[in-house]
């Protein structure tokens, strides 16, 4: 629609990721089966049209690629941590491989960003679109990750709105995605011609003023809120009777950033209440509350109080320091619309990765650990920058050397994030699936087909991997139907695939 395309935010209808958009005319990136980008005609004024372009459109599938591998990771660390633990979120401080899924997903929602507001005509018109996607994103993570949908291995659903979860991925995803459009539209001089480096300076500066005020922000509540004693309640099962538990915790300390007396859980528990936060949090891995750290297992002798206590993992003050990284996102975007050349593209992109991977190495020598559940501000920095070098590989491999065959799984996984996501990595289908069973609900295809796996590597830790592993491909396939062209394409080279490894074994 002509409106949409002038505001640089296109309809809903055709929007198929976490937050996908219809760029204006001259983008169409992350959702169509032509990702293209045309040079940014540098203009004073937003009312010009576009010159004729002698370059022609370039492809760039990377981003649908970053974001359906984001995707495929989500689905491997969340089915395959119950059996390599060292997979999953680490209990508190430090990475794991799934500490980088929510940056990444972060990340190319900034990029995106960039993309589509490269040319703002109408601020209101644009702003107001940016609130309506926010608050459907905002809705959609409620009621998937609220605890209305109980999840694989458990055939009931519904939610008691008294300890209904308020926060989670995609809450937090709206959160950066919000911030970042909204500076975006209001806080770039668009008028500014970037012919020089300090032009690209008067450009952005008021945004890069707000970025650092909301790290300012962050680390003055984290370092400086002072977190009183508190008490919390849990239930106990002794026998057949249900017992609630009130159990004591001591704090009385500023700067804390160990499990039950940091800012970032003191500040949701204040706001948001502590029956609507998650109820497992990650640091019940930790040494101090499992005997099987870091996977999960029965408490230790004397093990503290707080291991039960709730804590969310996607909180209100780390969600103001993961928008940060969409703001990363954003520089990188600037680089893909302002620079045409590949070669300058992957050099900025890698001198600026490096230097965000050195900063935060250089934060977490002077004491600022890495941590996933607080979003401190290494972390921020070391998984914003292994997401730029992430990009930058997977550029070179897509759009600049066209290895698109070996990525065209994760292309329409990328291309259908959103779908994807819902069904699978927030347990719907499977649990879906299982709701079809054989007298027994342990009697079902998801479970049977795992158990299969597990038989046949004589080994249930591998046996699971390669479960998800097919899960994934499925996936992969899944989202290309919805692509029935390309995906048609797909599945005959498959098919003939098949056919060559039939004659090939002797089964004709």
């Amino acid at each position: 629609m002509p409106g949409e395309e002038d505001d640089g935010v296109a309809g809903e209808q055709r929007r198929p990721l976490i937050i996908n958009h219809d760029f204006d005319s001259s983008v169409h990136i992350l959702h169509q089966n032509e990702d293209t980008i045309s040079p940014l005609p540098f203009s004073h004024t937003e009312t010009l049209p576009l010159p004729s372009l002698p370059a022609p459109n370039q492809r760039l599938a990377s981003l649908d690629v970053f974001r359906g591998l984001t995707v495929a990771l989500m689905i491997l660390v969340d089915d395959v941590g119950r059996a390599f633990p060292s997979l999953n979120h680490s209990p508190w401080f430090g990475v794991t491989l799934a500490d980088f899924v929510m940056p990444f997903f972060l990340f190319v929602v900034g990029i995106s960003i960039a993309l589509v507001f490269k040319k703002v005509s109408s601020k209101p018109n644009a702003t107001k679109k940016v609130v309506l996607r926010t608050i459907k994103l905002f809705l959609l993570g409620l009621l998937l990750q609220g605890g209305y949908f109980h999840g694989r291995g458990k055939l009931t659903y519904g939610v008691d709105l008294s300890k209904i979860r308020w926060l989670g991925v995609l809450q937090r995803i709206s959160i950066g995605y919000f911030l970042a459009s909204i500076s975006e539209i209001w806080l770039v001089n668009h008028n500014i011609l970037v012919d020089s480096p300090a032009a690209f300076v008067r450009k952005y500066s008021i945004q890069w003023m707000v970025s650092i005020l909301l790290c300012s922000v962050y680390l003055c509540l984290l370092y400086g809120l002072y977190v009183p004693n508190w008490k919390f309640e849990h239930s106990n099962m002794l026998g057949s009777s249900h017992l609630s538990i009130i159990q004591n915790v001591h704090c009385e300390v500023r700067g804390s950033l160990e499990p039950p007396c940091n800012a970032v859980g003191f500040v949701d528990r204040l706001i948001l209440g502590e029956d609507h936060l998650y109820q497992r949090p990650v640091y019940i891995r930790t040494k101090e509350c499992s005997v099987n750290s870091p996977d999960y297992g029965p408490l230790p002798p004397n093990s503290p109080g707080w291991c039960l206590a709730p804590f969310d993992p996607e909180g209100i003050l780390s969600s103001l320091m993961s928008a940060i990284t969409c703001f990363m996102g954003l520089q990188y975007g600037r680089i893909i619309v302002l620079f045409q050349d590949n070669k300058q593209r992957v050099l900025l992109w890698s001198v600026f990765s490096f230097a965000l991977l050195l900063v935060g190495y250089i934060l977490e020598i002077l004491g600022i650990p890495l941590s996933k559940a607080l979003y401190t501000l290494s972390y921020m920095f070391i998984t914003a920058g292994a997401s730029g070098l992430v990009l930058t590989a997977i550029y070179y491999i897509v759009d600049i050397e066209h290895h698109r065959k070996p990525t065209i799984l994760l292309q329409w996984m990328g291309m259908n994030a959103l779908v994807v996501y819902a069904l699978a990595a927030c347990d719907i289908f499977p649990a879906a699936i299982q709701g079809f069973y054989w007298h027994s609900p342990e009697n079902n295809l998801v479970d049977a087909s795992e158990a299969l796996m597990q038989a046949i590597f004589h080994s249930e830790k591998w046996g699971t991997m390669a479960f998800v592993i097919v899960e994934i491909l499925f996936w992969g396939i899944f989202a290309g139907f919805l692509h029935k062209k390309e995906c048609l394409k797909g599945f005959s080279t498959v098919l003939k695939i098949l056919v060559r490894v039939k004659f090939s074994i002797g089964l004709n």
